[in-house]
């Protein structure tokens, strides 16, 4: 499941990207398959070997073009370790809403960027999120868990300000936010509950087949509850002196 639209944000062979809090490597594979060179970058060492492990399998059966290179990085976003402008694309997928220092996280997916590149941005949208925090505590109230909820223009002009450029919005994901809201009604912590099993198979089933009724009413869902935000941002390729 992408949240990110991979052709808006250009990426195809040759393409440089770093995937920030990569997680489980979702956006990352999607690089690799499309012969960029990847950095899937997180703090969390065994999702990371994980991510490896996969790197190696799709190179083994060819998912990848030859050219491509992939390769899973431990660190941390405030303290990037690569130059200024190394990265054609930096993504950052659900992940800032996790951070304590968002303006020092967003500093450093700008710093990295080259002149030129795309930044994509995505978080839990408002209105989806700020029905789960109201149904569950146990939802967002634990280590690591989100700590902030965001409006849209909040952030992008918090990356604004930074001196990038905003160039698109969407919504996706309607379809998860029901799921999330039968999730923390009835407890978080209760994967085994049968209205929880029931719309989690229905979803697998719309992940896998495609159909074309759940698509439709996706897309006609995602402006008003989309789950998650996605904007995109272009770096200047001249900045201009002040004065």
């Amino acid at each position: 499941m992408l949240t990110v639209d991979f052709d808006r944000a250009g990426i195809g062979p040759g393409t440089r990207v770093i995937d920030v809090g990569c997680g489980a490597g979702r956006h990352s594979f999607e690089a690799y398959r499309r012969g960029a060179d990847v950095v899937a970058f997180d703090q969390d060492a065994p999702e990371l070997a994980n991510v490896a492990t996969m790197f190696e399998a799709m190179a083994q059966v060819g998912e990848a073009p030859a050219g491509a290179k992939a390769e899973a990085v431990e660190g941390n976003a405030l303290d990037l370790p690569y130059g200024a402008g190394e990265f054609d694309v930096v993504i950052a997928s659900e992940i800032l809403e996790h951070v304590p220092a968002d303006d020092a996280a967003i500093a450093e997916l700008v710093r990295v960027l080259r002149p030129g590149g795309q930044l994509v941005v995505t978080v839990p949208r408002w209105l989806p999120e700020r029905v789960c925090w109201a149904l569950s505590d146990e939802y967002h109230a634990n280590e690591g868990g989100h700590i902030r909820i965001y409006k849209a223009d909040e952030l992008r002009d918090k990356i604004t300000a930074r001196g990038l450029r905003h160039t698109h919005r969407t919504h996706v994901h309607a379809l998860h936010s029901p799921y999330w809201w039968i999730k923390c009604a009835v407890g978080v912590e209760k994967p085994d509950h049968a209205l929880v099993r029931a719309y989690h198979r229905m979803l697998v089933w719309d992940m896998m087949k495609q159909p074309l009724l759940t698509r439709t009413a996706e897309k006609a869902l995602d402006p008003l509850i989309g789950k998650s935000v996605a904007l995109y941002f272009s770096k200047p390729a001249v900045t201009r002196a002040a004065g």
